[in-house]
């Protein structure tokens, strides 16, 4: 594959450090970039503004950097893109696809849970405004739409939208834009066409293919990667209270990472810098072995030699909870 047609991307919301489950998203999504030929960008996902701060973001950066990153291009950071999101916006207002909502959280809150928490919703507004009600938000038409797509990590997946999920958000009661826009307008206009990041977000893939197909836009091809989880079951996160990686002494968790995305493991760990480790990485790397899971437990240490250990079904370590999406 040319690098022209390989394009690539790593974008984590900076709410706090860089942990160990970001780090592990961004390996995998370089590594497959670089095996590819291709480029590898970088976003800064800070379009939910009051959960993020730039202190976070440029944190990120710092440890990106110490890890032996190297990005294409200039970073693309979401809270400077709101008038592009608004055109998309008003595109699908025009079009008779996005319609004004009402509802509250409260008025929502008995509604069955789509697979990432959700509520679903019942279409409430979606023939009008209830009379005396004013628009809080605005959702999106998914009709009796189906999304399937081809995960070259975790399979086939089908998503019935309107059964499963609903009409949902484009833009918040609170004036922010949902992430689902804009994640879809920020990969279309960097022109990425591969999509590797973790499972967590396996399940609202369906809504942004359904966004791209409205739009017109490009479909990626999507790779979700097991999402590292605490021995409670947790997806590792500022909210779980997941460590940082350490910038001073990075190479022991880009080992760790590398052993939780299934793949071999180099004579000695303990005698190999960055620089080495970044060279021997990138000879190493193979997707195919990356397993098949959508969580599994964070292993914290690497081996000192040898490869890793793999379960029978390809698996590495002990497999833990379900996946929270």
């Amino acid at each position: 594959m040319s690098a022209s047609a390989y394009i690539g991307r790593f974008a984590p919301s900076p709410t706090g450090p860089l942990h160990f489950g970001s780090l592990v998203a961004a390996l995998g999504s370089c590594l497959e970039a670089r095996a590819q030929g291709g480029r590898w960008l970088l976003r800064m996902e800070d379009v939910d503004e009051p959960r993020c701060s730039p202190q976070a973001a440029g944190d990120i950066l710092r440890t990106l950097e110490s890890c032996g990153f190297e990005w294409d291009g200039a970073v693309l950071v979401q809270s400077a893109r709101k008038e592009r999101y608004r055109d998309l916006l008003e595109r699908l207002k025009r079009e008779g696809l996005a319609y004004p909502c009402a509802c509250t959280r409260k008025e929502l809150a008995d509604s069955a849970l789509a697979p990432d928490g959700a509520a679903i919703y019942p279409g409430t507004c979606r023939n009008g405004l209830p009379l005396g009600k004013r628009a809080r938000a605005w959702r999106l038409r998914v009709g009796g739409s189906t999304a399937c797509f081809d995960d070259a990590v975790q399979g086939r997946l089908c998503q019935d939208l309107a059964r499963e999920v609903g009409d949902f958000v484009l833009l918040r009661a609170d004036g922010y834009f949902a992430y689902q826009l804009a994640v879809v307008a920020d990969d279309a206009d960097q022109g990425v066409t591969h999509v590797v990041r973790g499972a967590d977000l396996l399940d609202s893939t369906p809504r942004q293919i359904f966004i791209q197909r409205c739009l017109g836009l490009p479909v990626p091809h999507y790779a979700h990667l097991p999402v590292a989880v605490n021995a409670a079951g947790e997806k590792l996160s500022k909210q779980t209270l997941a460590a940082a990686v350490d910038r001073r002494d990075p190479a022991p968790a880009l080992f760790a990472a590398m052993h939780f995305l299934g793949q071999e493991s180099p004579p000695d760990t303990r005698r190999i810098t960055t620089a080495d480790f970044w060279a021997w990485a990138r000879a190493a790397w193979r997707l195919d072995r990356v397993p098949h899971r959508r969580t599994l437990a964070a292993i914290l240490a690497a081996p000192a030699s040898g490869n890793a250990d793999r379960q029978p079904d390809g698996g590495v370590g002990e497999p833990a909870g379900g996946a929270r999406q």
